[in-house]
């Protein structure tokens, strides 16, 4: 008999929203030293800018995004019911928390650290493009082993760990396109958009062996109860599906993104090096 998951209940309650308090605690301790960091910065603006109004917004939304997440009815559904609202927020752990947090974080608040030469050191290494790839895809591949995978959704210490190791990979893979800190510098614009198209590779490949998969390959959700009338094989299926399409599509939007900002940039020069008129 195939394994159960870690809450095996046979209906959803729908109009429920569990809150899970180690969550909180952790947003809170984040929410705390952003606060902090604000507030240094704001002492001590010799490293740069403490946030604008426009970053907070966006360093909250990010807290936002992983509350929701990690609580309510998509965390029920991905920790019990089905493989795809698990993959729908991994996406959003990997894809969508990441640029709000790092967006929302001026330079003034990685620059204490950077001066202790080891800090500065191992961030100079981890943050490099091609240590960010591998990082992030070598991640990405293996949680998605069935072993690893069955291990996570059944040991919830393992599924916390499953989650923070995605969050810190993802980090670290979306630093190369949104680094504050000329220290620690982006790519330039063509090689942004050279990343951003080796992204969709190896999350494609991954989401195709899944979704053309002969058989369940997580033996968990073969026991699960059966929520909105889909078979576990139509669950992995559109699972799959989910990695593949919404997590391409999703890069080939932020090449967009890139590239309009390229255009600008050129623009700018290009203005710039016109004489002024008399």
């Amino acid at each position: 008999m195939p394994p159960a998951l870690l809450h095996p209940v046979a209906t959803l309650d729908w109009t429920a929203f569990t809150v899970h308090w180690s969550t909180v605690t952790g947003l809170l301790a984040l929410l705390g030293l952003y606060e902090w960091r604000a507030r240094a910065a704001a002492r001590n603006p010799e490293g740069g800018a403490p946030p604008s109004a426009a970053q907070r917004a966006r360093f909250v939304a990010g807290l936002g995004a992983i509350f929701l997440s990690l609580n309510g009815p998509l965390h029920d559904l991905s920790e019990s019911y089905l493989f795809t609202a698990h993959m729908v927020q991994h996406l959003v752990l990997t894809l969508v928390v990441p640029p709000l947090l790092i967006s929302g974080a001026p330079a003034s608040f990685f620059r204490p650290a950077l001066r202790w030469g080891a800090v500065a050191r191992v961030a100079r290494a981890i943050t490099r493009p091609l240590v960010a790839y591998a990082l992030f895809n070598v991640v990405l591949v293996a949680w998605h082993f069935p072993q690893a995978y069955e291990l996570a959704v059944r040991v919830h210490p393992m599924h916390i760990t499953q989650h923070l190791v995605f969050m810190t990979a993802a980090v670290i893979m979306w630093w190369p396109l949104l680094s504050p800190l000329p220290e620690l510098p982006r790519l330039p614009y063509p090689m942004q958009l050279l990343y951003c198209f080796a992204m969709t590779i190896p999350m494609s490949i991954v989401a195709i062996f899944i979704t053309y998969a002969d058989s369940v390959l997580y033996a968990s959700y073969a026991s699960a109860p059966r929520v909105v009338g889909i078979s576990p094989m139509e669950d992995q299926i559109l699972g799959g599906l989910v990695m593949w399409i919404p997590g391409g599509f999703y890069f080939l939007g932020v090449m967009g993104v890139v590239f309009f900002r390229w255009a600008g940039a050129d623009s700018d020069s290009v203005a710039a090096a016109q004489p002024a008129s008399r």
